[in-house]
């Protein structure tokens, strides 16, 4: 017959076994009901309870009781919301005063390198340092100050440096062929050197005297064919795009074979170039030749020499600034900029890779988070959410916003987020405006939301949730009716 001091051996022995997975799959023994209207927008939606993780909880790390779990620890594909990870990894590692520096340098190339009478005798060299705004305007005010170095005309080349990042063309290639879309912006692929986020802005505007709509292009593309006018036509505007009828199949000819509604007075469109590697030539050289200045050689991808000397570097907006843009509007290139930098920094010099940005990622998040067991690091793939294969649990984003949160860099990650029915990508939310901060992800098969919910309730003024919510599903009539759920779940958690 077993003693007392045998049951309590076999009681140890036991806890010893079983404790870690209670603790591993203690998100899993939390799940709750959901809230009755919840519920009830899930049925109407026809949305399953399997295709959607949620989880709310205080934004304060103390706190670790939540007050909603629903397959939290699930790893799901968050589209866009991937770019929190980024963002809170680079807040962390480089911080919100980070900057990136694009370098010009004087290559003499076989001349004497001279700046005389106008002249430069040699190569300009613009060496990219991964900045994700050097956009058309920015881009003026670099090629301003190499005319207040007396230069007019560049006896010589103007090369440009992409060397510190090793993007492999595989990757170039599968970012236009990812949705069929190779003419959007976003699909643009990440270079040490981006320009303008390799696309052409095309402005239209009506003058209704001369009968034609005026076309201004940003940044002037040397030797592109690009027509200044299109024909005028009556009717409305829901489809001015397709009313032009454009071709830019050509890369070096823009065509409209339509008309623009008189209408729509003024519009813009923003379109990725149709060659994107010549993008940064055409770009720099067009725009220089606008401003008055000469080329004597060609604008060309290169390197500088060692003859090459410094002098200036040109500063990018700060990581706080650039991580508004990026988040407000989900702007993927910028994203995998920033991801790429994560290991640009870290690794001395050494061109930045995505599999050593991943690497970085996971050092940190393992620095961060690798004791809890349920907060498993995710799988990440260019840093931006534009992959099908990336994965997080809704528990291990709710873990990391909880940190941030508690974190000196929490009021740029923060500030950076779409406000409800605000601005940015939560400008059209039905939710209560301004009620809550929230990063979106969208992909053919992915609506989500993530980041922090402000309470609303008499008397909870100032108290803050951290609220995760994916939805993953290949049904079109699902996915179209998880917005309004999401949206009624974030006014859900202000009242709490």
């Amino acid at each position: 017959m077993p003693t007392v001091r045998d049951l309590e051996f076999v009681m140890r022995s036991l806890s010893k076994l079983v404790l870690p997975y209670l603790l591993f799959f203690a998100p899993a023994l939390w799940a709750q009901s959901l809230p009755a209207e919840i519920e009830a927008l899930l049925t109407r939606s026809r949305i399953p309870k399997e295709a959607i993780s949620l989880y709310v909880i205080d934004a304060s790390p103390s706190v670790t009781t939540p007050l909603l779990t629903h397959r939290a620890s699930t790893p799901m594909n968050p589209a866009s919301v991937m770019k929190l990870v980024t963002s809170v990894a680079a807040l962390d590692l480089l911080g919100p005063a980070y900057t990136w520096q694009t370098q010009v340098l004087i290559d003499p190339a076989g001349k004497d390198g001279s700046i005389k009478d106008g002249i430069l005798n040699g190569n300009l060299v613009i060496k990219g340092g991964g900045d994700p705004k050097l956009v058309t305007e920015r881009l003026w005010l670099l090629l301003s100050r190499v005319r207040n170095l007396g230069i007019s005309t560049i006896n010589g080349d103007i090369v440009l440096d992409s060397s510190a990042f090793a993007v492999p063309l595989a990757s170039v290639a599968s970012a236009a062929a990812f949705d069929g879309e190779p003419l959007r912006p976003y699909n643009a692929s990440p270079d040490a050197l981006l320009i303008n986020y390799k696309t052409s802005v095309m402005t239209f505007t009506v003058n209704a005297v001369a009968g034609v709509a005026n076309i201004h292009y940003d940044p002037p593309l040397f030797g592109v064919l690009m027509p200044m006018t299109a024909a005028l036509s009556g009717g409305d505007c829901a489809d001015y795009r397709g009313s032009l009828r454009a071709d830019f199949s050509d890369p070096k000819r823009i065509r409209f074979l339509g008309s623009y509604p008189k209408s729509c007075a003024e519009r813009v469109w923003p379109v990725a170039y149709a060659d994107p590697s010549a993008f940064a030539s055409l770009a720099v050289q067009g725009l220089w030749e606008s401003m008055g200045g000469k080329l004597n050689g060609a604008s060309r991808a290169g390197q500088a020499s060692a003859q090459a000397k410094l002098v200036f570097t040109f500063g990018s907006p700060s990581l706080a600034e650039v991580m508004r843009d990026m988040n407000k509007f989900s702007n993927n290139v910028m994203a995998q900029q920033l991801f790429l930098t994560l290991s640009l920094n870290a690794n001395g010099g050494k061109p930045a890779t995505f599999e050593d940005s991943r690497a970085v990622l996971a050092q940190w998040w393992k620095s961060r988070y690798g004791t809890l067991a349920d907060t498993p690091m995710p799988v990440v793939d260019n840093g931006s959410g534009l992959s099908r294969d990336e994965r997080i649990s809704a528990l291990s984003l709710g873990r990391m916003l909880q940190s941030a949160y508690a974190a000196p860099y929490m009021p740029e990650l923060i500030a950076s987020l779409p406000q409800t029915g605000v601005d940015g990508t939560l400008r059209r939310s039905k939710a209560t405006a301004g009620a809550a901060h929230l990063k979106t992800g969208s992909l053919n098969n992915v609506v989500a939301r993530a980041g922090y919910v402000d309470a609303t309730s008499l008397g909870k003024e100032g108290k803050r949730y951290v609220l995760i919510a994916i939805v993953n599903s290949e049904s079109s009539t699902v996915l179209a009716g998880a917005r309004s759920v999401l949206d009624a779940l974030i006014d859900w958690t202000a009242r709490q």
